[in-house]
């Protein structure tokens, strides 16, 4: 006679479940900030520094809002840093050269020159 077999042992423990992902999209008023804030550097000076702290903004309120679906927070931060520091010297500059040739000219009228030769 044959020996009886025994039925397999079931584990003790259940396997782990799968890991589930979580696909994180990029915020695309991040990457829109990032853009402007670099051209704001280079091609279009002060227009695009004012659209890239708009959506730097926006960018960074819509990824607060949805943390686990939207990244690029960085990219938000980049843009709103290049638009900010571009604005800010901007408006450092024309103040100096108000200052500059406001001063200019009371140092004229002082003098008495009136500026007619």
């Amino acid at each position: 006679m044959s020996e009886p077999t025994l039925p397999p042992v079931p584990p003790l423990h259940a396997p782990p479940p799968a890991p589930v992902y979580v696909v994180r999209h990029t915020s695309a008023l991040a990457i829109v900030s990032l853009v402007l804030g670099l051209l704001g550097w280079t091609l279009l000076p002060f227009l695009a520094s004012i659209g890239a702290v708009i959506c730097g903004h926006l960018a960074r309120a819509e990824i607060r809002r949805n943390p686990a679906t939207m990244d690029g927070d960085g990219m938000a931060i980049a843009g709103l840093v290049l638009g900010w520091s571009l604005i800010i010297i901007t408006a450092l500059t024309l103040l100096a050269v108000v200052l500059f040739f406001g001063g200019l000219a009371v140092l004229f009228g002082a003098l008495g020159m009136s500026g007619q030769l």
